[in-house]
């Protein structure tokens, strides 16, 4: 981090003693799904990009979510690409497509807790013989929980599973797979504008290996971050963020660097 973005941060944190009467930062985590659904006439467009400090592959993500048409109900998709590898033999195209449906099931009343279970259908939109997709439809369902345990901190929870059918690997050999993935995160809202968050991911996912034959590792990341916010008058709020995923454990050594954009405005007037 350059000394001018220290500088830029500390002004935001030493001016948010007289700003809590804004709305803090909310639903913009990294590694973790929030399960706080978009309010009504209020769409969002997130970017993030991730790289190994160690190798050339990287991967971007697209995701747009809109409310349908209030907060009770969100549907949005998730479109990522990636390349693997270096040159001379690098891979690089779009993965698997994600369409996903939320429910506002805890949260639309003022409370400490949100519930928003997931569900996603996973389109094999990326080319298995390369390596950029599962080769197969895929179900998956996560159930994120937010708990505010006080003015300043928040923790949040994920629990989810996705169901590969028939996927397959690059020699074409066919297996259904299960992938398992839990996390919890802790948001320090240092202010409205200015979060420290903590995120922790486990998951166990299988990979094809032969026909009808899978083979399931384990990963482990601990992920320290930073997010801010650029609030507008027109209902604009741009959200940068970064965030240094290190592997432990069965991850050990591996280390990332992840950025984060989001731009969230209205589309329509809320009534």
């Amino acid at each position: 981090m350059n000394v001018a973005m220290v500088l830029g941060l500390s002004v935001l944190v030493s001016g948010t003693t007289s700003a809590w009467a804004q709305e803090p930062i909310k639903d913009n985590s990294f590694l973790i799904e929030e399960a706080y659904n978009q309010e009504k006439g209020v769409v969002q467009h997130i970017n993030t990009f991730s790289r190994p400090t160690a190798g050339d592959s990287w991967l971007y993500t697209f995701t747009q979510e809109w409310p349908m048409p209030s907060q009770w109900h969100q549907v949005s998709f998730t479109l990522p690409v990636q390349q693997l590898g270096g040159a001379p033999e690098s891979r690089t195209g779009v993965g698997d497509l994600a369409l996903n449906y939320r429910y506002q099931l805890v949260g639309m009343k003022e409370g400490p807790v949100a519930v928003s279970p997931r569900l996603s259908l996973l389109a094999a939109t990326g080319n298995s013989k390369r390596g950029l997709g599962t080769g197969g439809t895929g179900l998956q369902a996560n159930l994120p929980v937010s708990w505010e345990l006080s003015s300043r901190v928040v923790t949040h929870w994920n629990a989810g599973l996705t169901h590969t059918f028939s996927a397959r690997n690059e020699r074409g050999d066919k297996a259904s797979t299960n992938s398992y993935a839990v996390g919890q995160s802790i948001v320090w809202l240092a202010g409205p504008r200015v979060n420290f968050m903590l995120e922790t991911v486990w998951s166990r996912s299988e990979a094809v290996t032969g026909a009808n034959r899978t083979e399931s590792g384990d990963s482990l990341y601990v992920s320290p971050g930073i997010r801010w916010s650029h609030d507008f008058k027109s209902g604009l709020q741009i959200v940068p963020g970064l965030a240094f995923p290190i592997g432990v454990g069965p991850s050990s050594g591996d280390r990332s660097i992840f950025v984060y954009l989001s731009f969230e405005h209205p589309f329509r007037h809320s009534r």
